[in-house]
């Protein structure tokens, strides 16, 4: 890969609908040069895909954090389950060390985040808990 395929996917972050003409402008390549980069970097694997981000996507969170979670015994899989279900779950992420599981949450207020917190501690299963708030995110990919 290299600087005009890394520009090209960096133009493709910002806008994936973007027209090959204007990406052929925004790189200063012709158009074909683009038709045949995307396919390249799409037969190599480099490009696997391309989404729709919605407003709600991108929204931010008043009050946002962090839950590590503890769990007892195998019960791993029905409480990933669980925590999808709920609301102001915004990802599950499995992990080693101390902890076995971490959800990133989301609420308008502390009250709300404070109720889904106790709602997890109170999974059948969940052992141990430790929550840090998010302040502030400088970068987002």
């Amino acid at each position: 890969m290299d600087d005009t395929d890394r520009a090209l996917i960096s133009a493709l972050r910002h806008d994936a609908r973007a027209s090959l003409s204007d990406l052929a402008a925004t790189l200063g390549v012709s158009r074909a040069t683009v038709r045949g980069r995307i396919e390249k970097l799409k037969t190599s694997g480099d490009i696997v895909g391309f989404s729709v981000v919605l407003k709600e996507d991108v929204q931010t969170d008043p009050i946002r954090g962090l839950m590590m979670i503890r769990i007892e015994g195998r019960g791993a899989d029905r409480i990933k389950r669980q925590l999808h279900g709920m609301p102001a779950v915004r990802a599950v992420h499995s992990t080693n060390g101390k902890w076995d599981l971490i959800a990133e949450l989301g609420t308008d207020t502390l009250a709300s985040f404070d109720s889904v917190l106790n709602q997890i501690r109170r999974l059948e299963g969940v052992s141990n808990s430790e929550t840090n708030l998010l302040l502030a995110t400088r970068k987002q990919s």
